[in-house]
């Protein structure tokens, strides 16, 4: 039996987004205004109100394929993976789309989303469809030492703040 994808509501599934962002990370999806698309690891991020609405905040560094899309498009999807595509969600932090078409490759279902251009992973159990309302460079010396340690290569993230447009899940 297929399941069908519903709206809901971010209490329904937000600690189900957690429990997988701090166990082996959520994958983020972007589409560039040709058409491509990307599927890319994250473990950093942030759900909750900011300006009035609900937000997601991402971190990916300049340096990223998928940072190239977002910019583009100013859209993005994050994905809510379960146990069972635990290998593919470290494949997809380990390679970059310029090089490989990491859902094609993983055997993943890309769908349109309803709300902006970056595809659903079917094989996800909740998606967060968002659209950019802010971003904003990490600036190294408004960081603590600790977290400075963390850019020892430089290449500082940038922090889009994604408006929550639909939360879907699987019925």
């Amino acid at each position: 039996m297929e399941l069908l994808k519903v709206a809901c509501e971010l209490n329904d599934v937000v600690d189900a987004t957690m429990d997988q962002l701090w166990g082996g990370g959520l994958l983020l999806t972007s589409a560039g205004r040709a058409g491509t698309y990307n599927a890319m690891t994250i473990g950093w991020g942030l759900v909750g109100r900011l300006w009035r609405s609900p937000v997601f905040m991402v971190a990916v560094r300049p340096s990223r394929h998928t940072h190239r899309l977002i910019e583009e498009t100013q859209e993005f999807v994050v994905n809510v993976p379960d146990d069972r595509l635990k290998d593919t969600v470290e494949y997809c932090g380990k390679v970059s789309g310029r090089d490989y078409d990491k859902i094609a490759e993983k055997g993943l279902t890309a769908e349109p989303g309803s709300h902006v251009r970056a595809p659903l992973i079917r094989e996800c159990t909740a998606h967060y469809e968002c659209r950019v309302i802010g971003a904003s460079q990490v600036v190294p010396e408004l960081m603590s030492g600790e977290v400075q340690q963390l850019y020892s290569a430089g290449n500082y993230h940038t922090l889009y703040y994604g408006a929550i447009l639909s939360i879907l899940t699987d019925r």
